[in-house]
């Protein structure tokens, strides 16, 4: 990979690349930042670039040659890969080369390094991956020989916060008193849970999440998306594009909601009682979590249709569906129950996560929406 395929972080890769040509490469470096940004992509393309035989002039690696074309297949005798992991019945003292070939499918899959969709690699379900103290212990062995084909070895460590405490401190020692020719590429998530005394013992690299756009731009030119549903799901997904492809795979639960929302709307207008008993009926079908995600859903489109009457198309987050509901429906929000509505359906969602009975905290919304949607 090039940092040119990696969306957006210029500065970052300026960095990356000025520490190599200044000969000052620090022996651990700590990329930060928002998970879904792309940071795990730039550390194996930094680690590329260092055992790359021929970078080209304007800072890239060269793609073609053996070290390059070992870096694709996470064959380079140079890079260690760490990373969470978990024990089973067979595997008591687990190391990351011990689930490698899943690693590897799974950051061909989900190069954004969705940690959600890492858990279900595993045959045991419901254990949460942690980096364990044997990897600290196999990571010392390794680094003890000296380095076959590069100047550098390099260990690219994601997800550190993963390490239990046992782990941690092993890792600090190697870190404290680093081989003269490694060097450390931590990739986290939440730079905070990270052992303090780790943390200050490496060069910090904090990483920006994504613009609405550069995550519409991947979605619409990778996935041949619509551009206003791109844009529409870049925004809900706030720069993370993990978030995005997830919002993408609920798009069935996404149409339901909208659904729901439009039929709420429409018997609230009508003040049709008996067809509102039956909406609260149905959407306390869905179950507690599910409903209150709904609430989430539909104070969206209440904002969004609060801001459509601006006539401002560039501050709108709308799909196409739903753009085309809120043409004719966008002039019964406004001031006077914008605000109204949305305290409404925080409430609601609020009881339903107390474990308040579904049916009747749906209805009792129901009614007041009749009033709500006319205080226009």
């Amino acid at each position: 990979m090039k940092f040119s395929q990696i969306p957006s972080h210029e500065s970052v890769k300026r960095q990356l690349r000025d520490m190599v040509a200044d000969g000052r490469v620090p022996h651990a470096i700590l990329l930060h930042g928002p998970s879904g940004i792309g940071k795990f992509m730039l550390a194996r393309t930094f680690s590329q670039y260092l055992h790359c035989q021929n970078p080209t002039a304007d800072g890239e690696p060269c793609g073609v040659c053996p070290s390059c074309m070992q870096h694709e297949g996470f064959n380079h005798v140079d890079s260690i890969y760490v990373y969470p992991v978990v024990k089973t019945d067979k595997l008591k003292a687990p190391v990351s080369a011990d689930y490698i070939t899943e690693f590897k499918e799974f950051v061909e899959s989900s190069p954004f390094m969705d940690f959600d969709r890492w858990t279900t690699f595993f045959e045991k379900k419901n254990a949460q991956p942690v980096i364990y103290v044997s990897e600290s212990e196999a990571l010392e062995q390794r680094l003890a020989v000296t380095t076959t084909v590069s100047r550098y070895k390099t260990v690219i460590i994601w997800l550190p916060e993963k390490m239990n405490e046992q782990t941690a401190n092993k890792l600090l020692k190697l870190i404290e008193e680093p081989f003269s020719d490694t060097v450390f590429i931590l990739v986290s998530d939440d730079a905070s849970s990270i052992l303090p005394t780790i943390y200050s013992r490496c060069r910090p690299i904090e990483m920006k999440r994504l613009s609405d756009e550069t995550v519409a731009d991947y979605l619409i030119h990778r996935l041949a998306m619509d551009p206003q549903d791109a844009m529409a799901m870049a925004h809900i997904a706030a720069g993370d594009v993990n978030a995005a492809l997830r919002a993408m795979d609920a798009t069935s639960v996404s149409r339901m909601f909208f659904d729901l929302f439009v039929r709420l709307m429409r018997l609230a207008y009508q003040r049709d009682v008996k067809g509102l008993k039956e909406w609260s009926a149905d959407v306390a079908a869905l179950g507690r979590e599910q409903a209150v995600k709904f609430y989430d859903y539909c104070r969206r489109l209440i904002r969004e249709n609060f801001v459509y009457n601006f006539n401002v198309p560039e501050l709108l987050y709308l799909n196409r569906t739903e753009a085309q509901f809120s043409k004719n429906f966008a002039r019964f929000i406004s001031e006077n129950n914008a605000e109204a509505i949305i305290a409404e359906m925080d409430r609601a969602a609020n009881d339903i996560a107390g474990n308040a009975n579904g049916k009747i905290v749906n209805f009792d919304l129901a009614i007041k929406m009749i009033i709500l949607i006319k205080n226009f």
